[in-house]
């Protein structure tokens, strides 16, 4: 593929059921498919569809988890993306020996590309997990560079900006976004500002995927988004309540063609790192900006 050609992104956004392994990834390779054939190649699902999002205990977490990529859910989303020719991004339970990480299983084509662990971890998942150890990896694939966040991670500029200077042209976001306090019924959900934020701060294209539902009293927002390297969005936001599946064209090479908002200004050359840590404290080498 050259690199100025366009490819469709497809954020899935569905209602896992909890401790329903099977089913609930069956539905994945459903939607998979469906978002292939209109033409999807990098596919994102929801944080933690495979296994639902909230555990009653860490014995039940931990029945659920599966290694990764060696697992029967990575294997089957390794074999949907050889047969559909896309890279799919998806929330798993990841079980590492003993611990348990809120994970992103991340393959391709030709094969497995790579695991993200959920940095920072919010609420109850601290009574589960263990936080995120790899940091924040970008992957080189044939369209683009790509990273990965999780639901909460996107509340940390940091997320974003250790993404961007290592290089990043799109950041794919598994989420389960939840409601925050003191929500205006009359505006954009607090994620889909800050994931709009991001992308603008850091030229680079955004894409989430929430999921809707009610799960053990918990309710989820949808608001599925994909968004420009501009800041404003490309599809959705989604329904707040339905399933359904968002697409957008996009060309990443513009995350860094394009970084330029005027004659003066360019948001990544324009950061004053005589005042800050150029990689903001981080151990990872430097990237593309």
């Amino acid at each position: 593929m050259q690199a100025e050609s366009p490819i469709t992104v497809a954020c899935i956004q569905m209602e896992p059921k909890i401790g329903e392994k099977k089913a609930n990834v069956a539905h994945s390779l459903d939607k998979i498919a469906e978002a292939a054939g209109k033409g999807a190649r990098l596919i994102v699902l929801p944080e933690l569809c495979n296994s639902g999002y909230v555990f009653a205990s860490r014995h039940e977490a931990f029945t659920l988890a599966e290694p990764v990529p060696n697992g029967p859910t990575s294997e089957a989303w390794l074999e949907a993306a050889r047969r559909h020719g896309a890279v799919i991004v998806a929330g798993i339970c990841e079980r590492a020996g003993d611990a348990l990480y809120n994970s992103a299983a991340i393959v391709g084509p030709d094969g497995f590309i790579g695991t993200y662990r959920k940095v920072h971890l919010w609420g109850a998942e601290n009574l589960f997990f263990e936080p995120g150890d790899l940091g924040v990896p970008v992957w080189k694939t044939e369209f683009g560079r790509m990273a990965v966040a999780i639901c909460y991670d996107g509340c940390f500029p940091e997320t974003y900006r250790l993404a961007a200077l290592q290089g990043a042209d799109i950041l794919c976001v598994p989420t389960n976004w939840v409601p925050m306090p003191d929500q205006p019924a009359n505006t954009l959900v607090m994620a889909n500002i800050l994931a709009m934020g991001g992308a603008h701060s850091n030229s680079m294209y955004v894409a989430t995927a929430d999921r809707v539902g009610v799960e053990r009293d918990q309710p989820f927002l949808g608001c599925s988004l994909i968004v420009s390297h501009t800041g404003f969005p490309l599809a959705g936001p989604a329904s707040k309540t339905e399933a359904e599946i968002i697409y957008a064209e996009l060309n990443l090479s513009d995350a860094r063609r394009k970084r330029v908002l005027n004659n003066f200004n360019q948001p990544l050359r324009d950061r004053r790192i005589d005042l800050y840590d150029e990689m903001l404290g981080a151990s990872i080498k430097r990237g593309w900006y």
